[in-house]
């Protein structure tokens, strides 16, 4: 027999399990909503398809959003029927697209789903335009916000220039991580490049420790041990260092060699984001900033 308190702690412990399965079923029903409103408001024409004579809703059908992120007609069914099914990041990244979610709208897909975006894009909302006009305040001096697994969310002028032109590459792909390690002009800006490779792959190390279980780093550590050989090679080292402020050079393509200083201004939690600066540490290198400066504006 159980006594009185056995019971009440067998309820008490079954509580918060009943909880998250109400929260779950809301959240399947408000998804599932979300898409169906979604894909009525999104017209043949615009993703390239015949609109024909025979069409009812003004808006696509189901199967054809499945087909165009490739996913199963039943399963994007039970999708919009709110069934209990397990949804990939990779399916939803499809879906965005296919249905021209914008920035606001895809944080919102990720989040009725229980899942993390792993492509910052363009536009970061954590990023405010307040943050943005300092960014713009601080040129000629290199400046740009990161998050905690170094993804650059917004950025000035001269540090658009300062490794690579990086206006040239994707926003998904805008991280220094992976730019340290596979693109090959950030990699010739850097006066100590095996040294800063090391650095970087141990501050990802510790900074991961409390992502371990995200998709979006998950993701991100396969693309480094995919592409890159060396960082293969470094991460099995286990090393493991803090982030830190210190003196840094590079060898600027268009300007030549800058010594700067390199500061860290957290924005939030210390795992969080933060404005990443490097001021000139000597008269040459301001002036070679300034021209760095007035290289991008003309380019703007």
């Amino acid at each position: 027999m159980t006594t009185m308190a056995q019971d009440a702690a067998v309820r008490e412990s079954g509580a918060p399990r009943a909880r998250e399965a109400r929260e779950s079923v809301i959240r399947r029903h408000e998804l599932a909503a979300f898409l169906r409103h979604r894909r009525e408001h999104v017209t043949p024409e615009q993703v390239g398809l015949p609109r024909g004579p025979r069409r009812r809703t003004p808006g696509l059908r189901r199967e054809e959003v499945a087909q165009l992120s490739a996913v199963g007609v039943t399963w994007y069914t039970w999708l919009e029927q709110a069934r209990d099914i397990q949804v990939s990041v990779q399916v939803l990244d499809a879906l965005a697209r296919t249905l021209m979610l914008d920035a606001s709208e895809r944080a919102h897909l990720f989040n009725l789903a229980g899942a993390v975006d792993p492509a910052p894009g363009a536009h970061c909302a954590s990023v405010t335009d307040a943050q943005r006009a300092l960014l713009r305040q601080l040129d000629p001096i290199p400046a740009c916000v990161q998050n905690s697994r170094y993804d650059i969310l917004a950025h000035n002028r001269t540090y658009g220039l300062l490794f690579c032109d990086l206006d040239a590459i994707p926003p998904q792909d805008r991280n220094c991580m992976l730019l340290c390690f596979t693109n090959e002009d950030w990699q010739s800006s850097l006066v100590r490049l095996e040294e800063t490779m090391r650095v970087m792959a141990a501050k990802f190390r510790a900074s991961m420790a409390g992502h371990l279980a995200e998709p979006a780093w998950k993701m991100l550590l396969k693309r480094l041990r995919d592409q890159s050989p060396e960082f293969r090679e470094i991460w099995e080292r286990h090393e493991v260092v803090s982030a830190g402020s210190k003196r840094k050079q590079f060898t600027n393509a268009h300007v030549g060699k800058l010594t700067v200083d390199n500061t860290d201004l957290w924005l939030g939690p210390h795992n969080g984001p933060r404005m990443v600066t490097f001021a000139p540490a000597d008269a040459e290198s301001r002036e070679r900033l300034e021209k760095l400066h007035a290289i991008a504006l003309a380019r703007a």
